[in-house]
């Protein structure tokens, strides 16, 4: 399997996204700091991840969900989850 997923930046509130055929293995790299991207932006919490047979298509995902239209997506896919929040994204 290979997995796109969102991590959200406790501390600045931003989100990341990315791309990893290990989901467990990478988020545990996020929050021990071995990700250069997100180091500085911990703690993070994962809100998000779908999984996919093919790679292509988990990366084709990633890179729309970084575009404009498909962070539109993940406002409205998320909502709840930021309207708990103090500050949104």
């Amino acid at each position: 399997m290979f997995y796109t997923y969102i991590l959200h930046s406790l501390k600045d509130g931003k989100l990341y996204t990315g791309f990893t055929p290990d989901l467990r293995s990478r988020i545990k790299a996020h929050e021990n700091g071995f990700v250069r991207a997100t180091k500085d932006r911990r703690p993070l919490q994962l809100i998000h991840y779908e999984a996919f047979v093919e790679e292509k298509d988990a990366r084709n995902r990633e890179i729309y969900l970084k575009g404009g239209n498909g962070k539109k997506e993940l406002e409205v896919k998320l909502r709840e989850y930021f309207r708990k929040k103090t500050w949104k994204k």
